[in-house]
């Protein structure tokens, strides 16, 4: 089982490369965006948009709605987390 974080895309670092700079909840990371690129959305047009980030590969874009959404559902597991332990 794997897990994609939503982070937004804010800069691209390198275009030959394909990597860009993604806050991921205040937490800026470059990961590659190989997987969300093609001839019709260049890597210059992915600044702003919201991607499913795992093992530091953007795998696929995602509306903003989705992502607020998987960042409270992300966010709940975490205070049930700490509420189990402590």
């Amino acid at each position: 089982m794997c897990l994609g974080i939503p982070g937004q895309i804010i800069e691209i670092t390198n275009v030959n490369h394909k990597l860009a700079l993604v806050n991921i909840g205040g937490v800026k990371r470059e990961v590659n965006i190989a997987c969300i690129v093609d001839e019709q959305h260049p890597p210059e047009a992915c600044i702003g948009d919201w991607v499913l980030v795992h093992v530091g590969f953007a795998m696929n874009r995602i509306n903003e709605q989705e992502a607020a959404e998987t960042l409270q559902l992300l966010q709940e597991l975490a205070t049930a987390q700490v509420k189990i332990s402590t």
